[in-house]
């Protein structure tokens, strides 16, 4: 007996109630269809519908097993969606977006620590910003992601937020570098080193407005997409950074900023889906990551902030 056939046709004349019109949705002519039913009444042992000449309705035996014969039918789906993707090469496979400035040392803590969790997946790790991986969630051309607030996070599911505050990069001889925090307003006068705009706006202009509300409006911007470029800038002499906890490297030194003006705020991000398998594959990696993020960069929980809207114009007042 083919039972998903068989309850196809049942949920099929259960919503119809209706055998010509439920035959005619199936493509199938409604003798056989008649037979299929009574089969299956045959083998479950009750009566599913009442049939009269004017009218067919579903008995209670059959009320109660309609959801469970929808879900059965679903579930079935899945396999068969499930099936084609590995068809397809695509099950075993987790898509994932990563900001460019995370680190080497914590991007391979977090291929270690998913490796460990989840033997049987890969992590297919695609460099991009925070606007880039939103955009690519939402058409799912990513499964998840890491990201900067605030972005544009409706639609998406998100794990919990973190924040790492943000210090400053001096050039090792600088007179600032001998303190041992630095107001914001104590940078007047130098240029600042930032990442680029279109890789998080709405970070970069919550950056830029800190700045301008601690009195620190830089003569120029400069965007730095490796942090080998910004870190030549500074050795230069010619800029600061703004970048969170760092080991000084030669020629440099990272200093707290007083009052902690500024904090960036990251959180796993992924696109919904029914998929159970797919959707624990995803939550196996927000918590490996967070776990990373929390014990590799320093990160600490904060609370969550609400999905906005961030507008992709330049921010006034400032040139990269």
């Amino acid at each position: 007996m083919n039972i998903v056939g068989h309850l196809t046709c049942f949920v099929a004349v259960a919503e119809e109630l209706h055998f010509g019109r439920a035959a005619e949705r199936l493509g199938m002519a409604q003798p056989p269809l008649s037979q299929r039913i009574q089969r299956l009444e045959r083998e479950l042992g009750v009566r599913l519908f009442d049939r009269s000449s004017r009218k067919v309705e579903l008995t209670a035996p059959g009320r109660l097993l309609l959801d469970e014969a929808r879900d059965i039918l679903t579930r079935v789906d899945r396999v068969y969606s499930v099936a084609e993707r590995a068809r397809l090469g695509e099950v075993g496979t987790v898509r994932t977006g990563l900001p460019s400035d995370l680190g080497g040392p914590i991007v391979a803590a977090l291929i270690a620590a998913f490796r460990d969790r989840r033997p049987d997946l890969r992590l297919d790790l695609r460099e991009t910003g925070t606007a880039e991986q939103v955009r690519a969630l939402a058409e799912g051309a990513l499964d998840a992601g890491i990201v900067r607030h605030p972005c544009d996070s409706r639609g998406l599911g998100l794990g919990p937020m973190l924040g790492q505050p943000v210090g400053v990069l001096l050039p090792e001889g600088a007179a600032l570098a001998a303190s041992p925090e630095v107001h914001l307003a104590d940078l007047a006068g130098r240029d600042l080193v930032v990442f680029p705009r279109d890789e998080a706006p709405g970070a970069y202009d919550e950056a830029l407005a800190a700045c301008r509300r601690h009195g620190y409006a830089p003569p120029a911007v400069h965007e730095a997409r490796h942090p080998q470029f910004a870190l030549g800038l500074v050795l230069a002499g010619t800029a600061v950074a703004l970048v969170p906890r760092t080991d000084d490297s030669a020629g440099v030194t990272w200093r707290p900023l007083v009052g902690e003006p500024l904090v960036w705020r990251t959180s796993c991000a992924w696109r919904r889906t029914r998929d159970p398998e797919h959707e624990r594959a995803i939550a196996d990696f927000t918590a490996v990551a967070t776990a990373v993020l929390r014990r590799e960069a320093g990160m600490a929980p904060l609370d969550a902030a609400p999905p906005r809207r961030v507008v992709s114009r330049p921010s006034s007042g400032f040139l990269a």
